[in-house]
């Protein structure tokens, strides 16, 4: 009788255990989704004072820094290490964060209007649905998510986008601006090759001298845009729109495209 209550109790001690081990599995991996999500947060919330004091005191270490909704517009950030920061729907608008590391930052829904971004680095950031009209982006990398982002009349001149499969091992990492909007913005010599700009808005954009070799243009808007020397090789225009483009004549490897019988094109 007493080996059968001991037997008891060794099972329900070892299954009570194994729930507690299931459920602290359970919560490391919403932990970890959560922060792949940019939806769970392990610092300290900072405030625009906090900020203001270190930047005044000549720090440039930022790096996770968590000012998710902050006020940051006019800051300057010029130079610093801005890596892994939580800037989900902050105002960083006019702010200067020129040479920054913002890699694997969050700036999901972030206004960054007529902020100065230039030779910035972005590799793995998330700029879904923010706000960079006007910004200045001349020089920099740009490897994240800028899906449905407005860019309209942004300077992305030499923007180092193009993916670069000899260092991804793991997959491909690219340059993503489906449905973003880039009307009017300045895209002379940058680098877009690989790129999903698929449904992206390009209207009168000037694309002079661009690489959009193997880049995703389907559905794309290129009405009025400068295609100056721009070389589309084996990119995918299905359903893309050429209508009144200048120079589309100079394209290199416009013969070469993917889906060009399902583009629009001047007749």
């Amino acid at each position: 009788m007493q080996a059968n209550v001991q037997e008891h109790d060794a099972r329900r001690s070892g299954g009570v255990a194994f729930i507690v081990s299931r459920l602290a599995t359970a919560l490391v991996g919403f932990l970890v989704c959560g922060v792949l999500a940019g939806g769970v947060a392990y610092g300290q919330q900072e405030t625009r004072e906090r900020i203001e004091e270190r930047i005044a005191s000549g720090s440039k270490d930022f790096a996770n820094l968590e000012a998710a909704g902050l006020d940051l517009s006019g800051l300057d950030f010029t130079g610093a290490n801005l890596f892994g920061a939580n800037l989900r729907g902050a105002d960083l608008s006019r702010a200067r964060l020129a040479r920054c590391n913002l890699n694997v930052a969050i700036m999901r829904d972030a206004v960054l209007a007529d902020a100065d971004l230039s030779e910035a680095t972005l590799f793995s950031s998330v700029l879904a649905n923010a706000d960079l009209r006007r910004a200045d982006l001349h020089g920099a990398q740009l490897m994240g998510n800028f899906e449905r982002a407005n860019l309209e009349g942004a300077d992305l001149r030499e923007v180092r986008g193009g993916a670069d499969m000899r260092n991804q091992p793991m997959g491909l990492i690219r340059l993503v601006l489906t449905s973003a909007r880039l009307d009017g913005a300045r895209l002379n010599g940058a680098d877009l090759s690989r790129a999903d700009m698929s449904y992206a808005q390009l209207r009168g954009a000037d694309l002079t001298n661009a690489d959009l070799t193997q880049a995703k243009l389907v559905g794309a808007d290129l009405t009025g845009a400068t295609l100056t020397g721009a070389a589309l090789s084996r990119a995918e225009i299905h359903g893309a729109v050429f209508r009144e483009v200048r120079d589309l004549r100079t394209v290199v490897g416009l013969n070469e495209t993917l889906g060009r019988e399902a583009a629009e094109f001047d007749r």
